[in-house]
């Protein structure tokens, strides 16, 4: 802080002895070294809070970092959304009506007449596709009537 080598405090020493009596030397000495503790511990809280308030300033300025870094890297991986596959495949599908001549075949719009729950499947898929257990049940229930309504006729007679 000050800059005191061994000469200037010799001379301090010195002009002490001469303006303070012998016999209150001690106290002065003692009053001098608690006021100069004092100081040392002021400038060591105020030293403490100065970089308390630096590493704080660090770790804000670090997190800001983090957050811009992560802000980044969100926006990097940000998924277009205007992506859409099934438009984009349903456009193809039209151009490719239109371009082929006009109106789409009728074994697809026939296909779609059977089975209303596959829209878009084309007739031949529908053929590859197992029937619903349902409409094999009353397929089965169909071809069994005839049979049950000729039995009772040969018992009657």
């Amino acid at each position: 802080m000050f800059d005191f080598d061994v000469t200037k405090m010799i001379i301090v020493g010195i002009v002490a002895l001469a303006v303070i009596p012998p016999k209150d030397l001690p106290r002065v000495m003692r009053t001098v070294g608690q006021t100069i503790g004092k100081m040392r511990r002021m400038a060591s809280e105020f030293q403490g809070q100065f970089m308390e308030a630096m590493r704080e300033v660090e770790r804000e300025a670090d997190l800001e970092s983090v957050k811009k870094e992560f802000q980044s890297i969100s926006d990097t991986a940000k998924i277009d959304t205007s992506f859409d596959p099934v438009g984009m495949v349903r456009d193809d599908m039209t151009k490719a009506v239109a371009a082929s001549g006009g109106a789409p075949e009728a074994g697809a719009s026939e296909a779609a007449a059977l089975d209303p729950a596959l829209p878009g499947i084309g007739q031949s898929e529908i053929a590859l596709a197992h029937p619903e257990p349902a409409a094999t049940v009353a397929a089965e229930a169909k071809e069994a009537e005839p049979e049950a309504h000729a039995a009772p006729k040969s018992a009657a007679e």
